[in-house]
């Protein structure tokens, strides 16, 4: 990687990540494959001083680094960034020439970017390719560059899938079996369908309209050249505007207050404009203000949320009494969300002993099932370790086998439909259908408005309206 290079594009303004930087300094030793060793065992990193430094926007991480330094004896020191600053400290340290730090990491939508920079180490040229196989195929593509050069791994699949309440099921439609309940929500007008039903039940099927999000579409938003809007694309939009517009959710925003208190019960049906922040008489983000504010609004309970197999994590650190009400079936499109993906920093003096501690976090069996407990349920992305636990039974969840579940879902992801062109595209796609959803541009007007951002982002991309 020519630092020159990597000067210029930066500040040609082509990054769109978020990631996290801080260390020192150090030489770099040879190691085994912690996937081929005894992970409890002393590896020869572990009496030389050397110390591996990560920075990361996942917490997870500091977990796996203290895991690392208790097996192997080496330092770890991992910093935590937060996101919103994770992308200038990565850039100031290697636009710096830092060495350190060792480990960086990438969400998905922001890795392209990150390779074209030339930010992440060849981890080709230190033995990758050997383990092609060993992860969930459409895992191991995401690390790859435009060339096909692995880059980077990471440690969990996040397919998505829908969480819904079982009892409410039950009650509704007489079944809270996985496969009957998964019908429910097999396209858009049958979810419509769904919402109505629950409505007349006295419930909601969501807390927000952005629940199926994650199942937007099932096609490349960009194919030869050309923008792709295919009918799943307006059919998705059509099923957004009219559970907006039908009172159908209980108009939580994501990851605010009520959102996550949907998941432990009952929760204030929310007005449009509170939703839309038109009227800030109701903080939604704050427990305590928005319990006052809302203690005289009618009550609803929620059936579903949609999220990525990390929604476990999600789920059981929110839903309280509900604990063990919850089930997890398909939805109408194999999608994804997230995902930690770890690589070397092409500055590390330490590549090696980086490349080591890769190893063990994605590659491990032994790592891969002291994860699963320690996370109480996180997916790995280990093929053998997801097949050592395929029947597991989660009694959270009634009994289900996730791991077979999620596997199966990540079996339906083709990556090939991913394009670096996907954040801006969706953002722009997402903004029109909140127009049209609001009211404050006909549908016409805002497809319009989206085709213009496409065409003035991407000149290079034919739009054909």
């Amino acid at each position: 990687m020519k630092m020159k290079k990597l000067l210029a594009l930066a500040l040609a303004g082509t990054m769109a990540l978020s990631m996290a930087a801080c260390g020192s300094s150090s030489e770099s030793a040879s190691s085994d494959s912690a996937a081929s060793t005894d992970s409890s065992a002393e590896s020869t990193e572990g009496g030389s001083g050397e110390k591996l430094v990560i920075w990361t926007l996942a917490k997870d991480l500091d977990a796996f680094g203290q895991y690392y330094q208790e097996k192997t004896g080496t330092e770890v020191e991992t910093v935590v960034i937060e996101p919103a600053d994770y992308p200038t400290k990565v850039q100031t340290a290697i636009m710096g020439g830092e060495t350190e730090p060792d480990i960086i990491v990438g969400e998905p939508q922001m890795l392209q970017d990150m390779y074209d920079n030339g930010f992440f180490a060849n981890l080709d040229e230190l033995g990758a390719k050997d383990h092609e196989g060993e992860i969930v195929d459409y895992v191991w593509k995401v690390g790859q560059d435009a060339d096909g050069i692995q880059r980077a791994i990471s440690y969990q699949i996040t397919p998505a899938g829908f969480y819904y309440r079982r009892d409410i099921a039950q009650e509704v439609f007489g079944t809270d079996d996985p496969t009957e309940i998964g019908k429910l929500f097999a396209d858009y007008d049958t979810i419509l369908d769904t919402a109505k039903t629950l409505k007349d039940a006295g419930y909601r099927i969501f807390a927000s309209d952005s629940e199926v999000g994650y199942f937007s579409g099932d096609s490349a938003w960009v194919v030869d050249g050309k923008l792709n809007v295919n009918e799943a694309r307006y059919d998705y939009m059509d099923l957004v505007v009219a559970l907006y517009q039908n009172d159908l959710t209980a108009y939580a925003n994501q990851w605010s207050t009520p959102w996550y208190q949907a998941m432990s019960g009952e929760v204030p049906i929310l007005t449009a404009e509170i939703q839309n922040y038109e009227d800030d008489s109701v903080n939604v983000w704050d427990a305590e203000s928005f319990a006052e504010a809302t203690k005289d609004l009618e009550k609803t309970e929620v059936f579903a949320f949609g999220l990525p197999a990390w929604g476990v994590l999600t789920m059981r650190d929110n839903v309280g009494d509900t604990a063990g009400k919850w089930g997890v079936c398909s939805g109408p499109a194999y999608g994804f969300g997230g995902g930690t993906y770890i690589g070397i920093s092409e500055l590390s003096n330490r590549k090696e002993l980086a490349w080591d501690f890769i190893q063990f976090v994605t590659l491990n069996e032994e790592t891969a099932d002291w994860w699963i407990e320690k996370s109480q349920g996180d997916t790995v992305s280990l093929i053998a370790a997801l097949d050592k636990h395929k029947d597991d039974a989660n009694e959270v969840y009634g009994g289900e086998q996730l791991y077979s579940f999620w596997l199966e879902q990540a079996k339906g992801i083709d990556y090939s439909k991913v394009t670096k062109y996907d954040q801006v595209i969706n953002d722009a796609w997402g903004a029109a259908i909140g127009n049209i959803k609001t009211g404050t541009m006909s549908k016409e007007d805002a497809l319009a408005g989206f085709y213009d951002t496409v065409e003035s982002t991407y000149p290079d991309i034919t739009v054909e309206r």
